[in-house]
C-alpha cells in the first residue's frame, strides 16, 4: 500500500514530467518559427523543371509552412541565366540580407558576404526543415548535390551554355551547376563548393530526375528566408 508521500511524489514528478514535455514542445516550436535556412529533404521530383523561380520559391515556402516556419518569406537558392529578353536574376541578390539559422538555432552566415566567403556550412550543419541531416558522400544514398544554377560568388553564369535546367523548365535537356552540401566530393578544385561543384549530367540529357540522382542528388534545394 503506497503511502501518502509516495503518492505525493508520483504526482509530483507526473506534473513535473507533463511541464517538462509541453516546454520541450514549445521550445522546438520557437526554434521552428525562428529557422531561416534549411535544405529541402526532397526534391520537387521533376528533375530540373521546378516550375521556374516561383515554382522553387513556392515550394520552399510549403515545406517551411509544414515545419512551422511559414511567417517567413522564403526564397530558393537559384540564378537565372539571361534568355528571351528577360535578364539574369543572381541567386545571392534573392535571399535577403542575413543572418541565416538552421532548425537547430545554428548560425550558418551573419550575411550575404559571409554566406559567399568564410560560412559555417557543413554536413552538420545543413540541415533540412526537419532538422535532419542531409545524406552525404559515403551514404546510401548519396544526395549531396543541391541545385544552385550559380557561380561561387552566387551570380548567375553568362548567357550561353546552360547551367539552369533552361531556367528551371526543364526535365531533359540542358544542365544545372550543382553545390556540395556536405563539402565533399570527387577529388577537384571545386569539390568542396557548396554552391557550385559540378553540373548535371546524365543519359537523359542533363536535367532528369535521373540524371540528377545519377551524381549523388535528388533535385535538392537551399531555402532561404528572405525577412
Amino acid at each position: 500500500m503506497p503511502t501518502l508521500a509516495k503518492i505525493f511524489l508520483r504526482v509530483c514528478f507526473g506534473l513535473g514530467a507533463a511541464s517538462l514535455a509541453v516546454l520541450a514542445a514549445q521550445l522546438a516550436q520557437a526554434r521552428a518559427a525562428d529557422t531561416s535556412f534549411f535544405i529541402t529533404s526532397v526534391g520537387i521530383g521533376n528533375g530540373g523543371n521546378l516550375g521556374g523561380l516561383a515554382g522553387a520559391d513556392n515550394y520552399c515556402q510549403t515545406l517551411a509552412q509544414a515545419a512551422g516556419a511559414g511567417g517567413k518569406t522564403w526564397r530558393a537558392y537559384l540564378s537565372t541565366q539571361e534568355a528571351d529578353g528577360k535578364p539574369a536574376v543572381n541567386a545571392r541578390d534573392r535571399i535577403g540580407k542575413g543572418p541565416w539559422q538552421n532548425s537547430k538555432g545554428v548560425v550558418i552566415a551573419k550575411d550575404v558576404a559571409e554566406l559567399h566567403g568564410n560560412n559555417n556550412l557543413t554536413k552538420q550543419t545543413a540541415l533540412t526543415e526537419k532538422g535532419e541531416v542531409n545524406n552525404g558522400l559515403g551514404d546510401t544514398p548519396n544526395r549531396h548535390d543541391v541545385l544552385t544554377g550559380s557561380q561561387a560568388d552566387g551570380t548567375a553564369f553568362p548567357a550561353g551554355d546552360d547551367h539552369t535546367c533552361k531556367n528551371w523548365t526543364s526535365s531533359t535537356q540542358g544542365a544545372a551547376m550543382l553545390g556540395h552540401a556536405d563539402r565533399n566530393g570527387t577529388p577537384s578544385p571545386t569539390m568542396n563548393s557548396w554552391n557550385a561543384a559540378h553540373p548535371s549530367r546524365g543519359p537523359d540529357g542533363g536535367c532528369s530526375q535521373k540524371d540528377l540522382i545519377s551524381t549523388g542528388g535528388a533535385g535538392l534545394l537551399y531555402c532561404f528566408a528572405a525577412n
